[in-house]
Formats: C-alpha cells, structure tokens, sequence
C-alpha cells in the first residue's frame, strides 16, 4: 500500500496542484442551492395545489329570465340569425327590403302588428347595385333611406381600400355597429358568402356563422340571411332545401321560405322552421313594378294571411302544369258531388278513390272551393258542403248538425251551438280530435 502511493505519490501531488478549490466550493455552493430552491418548489406545490382545467357552471337561479324581442312578432327576432330562402325570382330581396322599410320607419307588419320603435338597417349585398338597384326599391318601398346603410369597404392598417368580406370581417362590421348605435337590423345577401370554407361543411359553416349569431345576440340586432333553395328539392321539407350544409337552418332561430306560382303570378312566404314561433302559417304578397322620376323599381304589395305548414303551402303554389291540371279536375270532381247537398267524407272518399283522387287533393279542393265542414255528432263523423250560396244549408236529416266555417269561426247550422272536441273514432278524416279539449270550443275544426 505505501509503496503504491510513493511510487503514485508524484502523480497525486501534481494533480492536486492542478485542482482550482475556489471554483469547486463554488460549485458545490450553486449544487446546495439547486437542492434547497428545488425543496422549497415541492413544498410550494404541496401547499398550493396547480390550478386546474374544468367546466364553469352557472345556476338557474341566478340567470335572469328573458322575453324573446320581436321586430315582426312571430317572424322576425331580435338579436338571432333568421332565413329568408326560396327560388330564383321569388324577390327574397325585395321582401327583405320591404321588412327593413318597416324597421326604419315603424308602422304596420302585414299581418296587422305595429313597430313601434324605428331604427337602423345595414346591408350587405354582393349581387345587387344599390344605385340602381336597391336604392330605388327602398325608394319604393317608402323607406327612411337615412337610416338605411350599406355596407361598402374596409381599410387595412395602412389605410388601404379592400372589399368587405362577410368571412373575414365581421368584427370589424360589430365595431361600426356599435359606432352608429340603434341598428336593429342587418341583411347579409347571400348568407353562404359569410362561409370562408365550404358551405357545406358542418364544421365551416359552423364556424364562420357563430361570429354572426354572437354579434347579433351582443348588440340585440336582428340578423336577416338571404339564400336560395338546392336544386332538385322541390317537394321536400322546405327547411330541408335551404342550400348548403344543414347547420345554416340548425344555427338559425327562424327560417322563412317564398314561393311563386309562375301561372298565376302568385307569391306566398311561409315560416319553416322556428325554435322562439309557431313554424307554420304564411302571407300572401305580389311583386309590382313602379316607375319613379325615370328609375323602375319593383314594390311588395302583401295579400290575405295563409293557414297550413310551410310544405303544404309551397307545394300549393309549385305545381307543375301536370299536377295543377290534376288538381284542377280533382276540384270539378268534388264541386260536382257536394252540388246536390252535404255529403259524409267517408262517401267523399269512398267515391275519390275511386276516381283516382287522394285525400290529400280533396283536402286542397276543399279548401279551394272553402267547403263548409260538419260534425253530425260525436260519433256519426263528418259531412262537407259547398259554401253558403251555392248548396242547401239546412239538413233537415241532421237536426244537431254544424258548422265549422272555412275562416275558422265557429257557426251554428240549426241550433246555434258551437263545434265539441271529443273522441271522433278512426275515421278517413285523419287524426282530426287529437289535442282538442273537451272544455273548449274549437276555433279550427281540424284539417278534414
């Protein structure tokens, strides 16, 4: 052992001549220090805890009800994304400029209900010119046109002009909202050019639209979209048709749809779909042409409302010339067998099969010819008859018979009382009692 480390010793001797001790204790020093801060960590954590991901939840009883605002009860809201979807030539833009006529000026909806608190409208268009476009039809329209804004360009940071895109600027559109103050209305036609992927995509959709229905619920605006319906849909569900991915009709909270019959020039807008209104019923309108100081612009003019879902209401003024040929022979047949007198619509359809006639079709010859509809008793089912004028009234066979008129009123037939819900079997007419209580008298009759 010794004599390893004398003949090592030299070796050791230089070597520790070598080791710079400072520089180690300094080492050592910033190793304790290490330790001691790395302690001083877990002892940290120990006592407060990391904070964690989770989801936030917010009681009922501490979110404070609201009632649904209406610009139009029933048609349009405030602060969510509508629809206004149909086929080319239906003048979707010319109904959504005489809505915004009503925002900027108050006055009366086309169903009766009166605006009481005019406001702003803004529009983006990207296929009509407003100059010799829209501008006349708001003219037309009887419109505040300085309440009326169009929606033109943006400025990027270094002051340059650019287009205004739907997809890409939405905020900047919030910012000039709120600038302006009191708009209460924005038209975006088409709707499917605020989609900066593919519209129909779900997850595109969805993600370009959300902007649009938390800018409208932030500034209680209503947000009115203009789109068409896809080819080849005819005779589906209207909502159904709305072209592009089906979340533009789930992210809406109303979807109205217009039709136009070509051969009588007839134009109908229903609802389709809502989540905050009843989803059926539906006005009539036509489309006029004005000439003002040299410039044609065409005018809504609005007709009678319209009872029926917004399918029965479309297929009715989309039939093709076959179909309303078919149609038409479908109504002779039944004025020819309700001209003697009330029949039983079990009769009625007895003989229409026989002809080659569905239900469906008397039911819209019925109420083309507004046949008068009558329930024998709670069990003795039903009897239609042509309307007061053309056919006897009084059914001498049937003391107890009545009368459901085709405005919906109730009408006495010989003893003055009013049509009873009830129990009414299964009968051809169709489910006609379910959901009438025995306790009221019905203002309807049922679709029979």
């Amino acid at each position: 052992m010794a004599r390893d480390l004398g003949t090592k010793g030299g070796y050791v001797t230089a070597y520790l001549n070598d080791v710079d001790f400072d520089a180690l204790a300094e080492v050592n020093e910033r190793a304790k220090l290490a330790k001691d801060l790395r302690i001083a960590r877990q002892e940290f954590h120990a006592d407060h805890p990391p904070a964690k991901a989770q989801v936030m939840l917010t009681r009922a009883s501490d979110i404070v009800a609201e009632p649904i605002v209406w610009l139009w009860p029933g048609w349009l809201p405030a602060g969510k994304l509508s629809i206004l979807a149909g086929s080319p030539g239906t003048g979707k833009t010319t109904l959504a400029l005489s809505m915004a006529s009503i925002v900027t000026t108050g006055g009366a909806w086309p169903d009766g209900a009166v605006f009481r608190e005019p406001g702003n409208v803004l529009m983006w268009s990207s296929e009509d010119d407003p100059a010799d476009t829209l501008v006349p039809r708001l003219m037309a329209a009887g419109a505040d046109r300085d309440r009326f804004y169009f929606v033109d360009q943006v400025t990027d940071m270094d002051g340059e002009l650019l287009p205004f895109d739907p997809a890409l600027h939405i905020d900047l559109l919030a910012a000039r909202l709120e600038a302006i103050g009191g708009v209460r209305l924005l038209i975006i036609d088409p709707l499917v050019s605020a989609i900066s992927g593919d519209a129909h995509r779900v997850n595109d959709v969805r993600r370009n639209l959300q902007s649009i229905v938390d800018l409208a619920a932030r500034h209680r605006c209503a947000v009115l979209g203009i789109s068409h319906f896809a080819k080849g849909t005819k005779g589906s569900s209207p909502a159904e048709r709305v072209v592009g991915s089906g979340a533009f009709v789930a992210l809406a909270r109303m979807v109205m749809v217009a039709g136009k019959d070509e051969a009588a020039e007839r134009r109908i807008l229903a609802r389709a779909k809502s989540n905050i209104a009843p989803d059926d019923g539906g006005m009539a309108y036509a489309i006029e042409m004005l000439s003002m100081d040299g410039l044609e612009a065409s005018k809504v003019t609005w007709g009678e409302l319209i009872e029926g879902s917004a399918r029965e209401i479309l297929g009715e003024v989309e039939q093709d010339d076959e179909e309303r040929s078919g149609q038409d022979e479908a109504e002779e047949f039944l004025a020819s067998l309700l001209s003697s007198g009330p029949v039983r619509t079990r009769e009625i359809k007895s003989d229409a099969d026989g002809a080659g006639y569905n239900w469906k079709m008397m039911q819209r010859a019925g109420s083309r010819l507004k046949v008068e509809k009558r329930k024998l008793g709670m069990k003795e089912g039903w009897e239609w008859a042509l309307p007061k004028g053309t056919a006897p009234e009084v059914d001498t066979k049937n003391p107890e018979l009545y009368t459901v008129s085709p405005s919906g009123s109730n009408v006495p037939f010989r003893n003055h009382a009013g049509f009873q819900g009830g129990d009414f079997g299964n009968s051809p007419e169709g489910d006609i009692g379910k959901g009438v209580d025995s306790s009221e008298k019905s203002g309807d009759g049922g679709e029979i």
